[in-house]
């Protein structure tokens, strides 16, 4: 897995699945209701059925009668792994070693994917296939099958890989904007690259959980990611979370190291989002590449703990630190010290990242970017291009 900020999994993978489930559910049991006595002094016999004129009043406390709560359908999880586990896979990066007069492939890594259409097309994460001069994949059956990368996009950290010969299972994707924190998920893949086929099992523990990316080193800004509890390890990276109905919501891609600064951590595995993977998989299948807007510049998040420390006016949006000359923002009259708080209509919040605002957006199209100068709010229209080498 990758490294983003120091805070994750070093290595290559991760990975998992799930089934469409069979509901059961059998009737509550009858509720009894409780009835409030007061024993004889000496312990024994029934309870009265009236107590004595001269006896003292016997304090009772009210029982509040509820309906039973209902039962949760039960889910044969063995039979959703069993449906969906052919269709996850195991991705081997293999790069050519030697000198002039021999060359040979060695593998240098493993992570774990996921067929997604008759055509063999298999999707991971890009710092999977990163590197690699040749790769195969290994199905859940152990049968060995060459492989070609049809495209890799380091920006989203996803890629796709196309497998020679039949496919030999399909899984389809969910919609990861109809999750619920709570929700339980499973995982199948590859961990430490070699136990492949592991199953394990969560719920989704958080929503919309961003990693920004280091400036000016290269590494990928993670946004709106699902922050779950099945637990993953190096080898996994690339490998589908499934829902209880078998469907993919989302692609296993970090994992906070179980000591982070000192500090233990358990069960902290973040996933990118299917609405996502599936967008970039179909550019990539079709394109062989994705195309992302270029607003020109470099940009700093801003949260409320920097607005607060830094006095600035606003607790959300991008702090524009440079502009590059003759670009988008440039020409749009856009300058070093603005926040941008909005593009095309899409505020940046805490649930929008600026990259999720802007990407939101399409290469040449013409895009209203809202800023703050001062104290003074603005609003311009942005002719946004394509990104170059993303």
């Amino acid at each position: 897995m990758r490294t983003p900020v120091g805070l994750v999994f070093v290595g290559v993978a991760l990975g998992l699945a799930g089934c469409g489930p069979e509901l059961a559910q059998a009737p509550p049991p009858p509720t009894p209701t409780p009835v409030p006595f007061a024993a004889p002094a000496d312990g024994g016999g029934a309870p009265p059925t009236a107590a004595p004129a001269n006896a003292p009043a016997i304090a009772t406390v009210a029982v509040e009668q509820q309906a039973p709560a209902p039962r949760l359908p039960v889910v044969d999880l063995a039979s959703v792994v069993e449906r969906v586990k052919p269709a996850v896979v195991t991705v081997v990066n293999q790069r050519q070693v030697g000198d002039l007069f021999e060359q040979r492939e060695r593998e240098a890594g493993r992570g774990t994917g996921f067929v997604i259409d008759e055509a063999g097309h298999v999707v991971t994460n890009e710092h999977v296939v990163r590197g690699g001069d040749a790769f195969q994949v290994i199905l859940s059956d152990g049968t060995v099958r060459p492989a070609e990368l049809v495209g890799a996009d380091p920006l989203s950290d996803l890629a796709v890989v196309r497998i020679e010969g039949e496919a030999p299972a399909v899984v389809a994707f969910g919609d990861s904007e109809a999750l619920r924190q709570g929700q339980p998920v499973l995982a199948i893949g590859s961990p430490l690259g070699d136990f492949t086929g592991t199953v394990t099992d969560g719920i989704v523990s958080a929503l919309n959980r961003d990693f920004p990316g280091a400036a000016g080193q290269g590494e990928v800004a993670y946004t709106n990611l699902i922050q779950h509890n099945a637990a993953i390890n190096p080898g996994n990276s690339g490998g589908p979370l499934f829902d209880l109905d078998g469907r993919v919501i989302g692609v296993n891609t970090l994992g906070i190291p179980q000591t982070q600064a000192g500090v233990p951590a358990q069960g902290l595995f973040f996933a990118i989002p299917s609405n996502t993977v599936s967008r970039i998989a179909l550019q990539i299948i079709n394109e062989g590449r994705v195309a992302y807007p270029y607003l020109g510049g470099n940009f700093v998040e801003v949260v409320p703990e920097a607005a607060r420390v830094y006095d600035l006016p606003v607790d959300y949006g991008a702090f524009v630190q440079t502009v590059v000359p003759g670009g988008p923002a440039d020409d749009a009259g856009i300058a070093p010290g603005d926040i941008i708080v909005a593009i095309g209509g899409q505020p940046i919040d805490a649930d929008t990242a600026f990259t999720e605002a802007l990407f939101a957006s399409a290469p040449g199209e013409a895009a209203t970017v809202e800023f703050v100068r001062g104290d003074e709010r603005r609003s311009v229209e942005v002719q946004l291009e394509e990104r170059r080498n993303p």
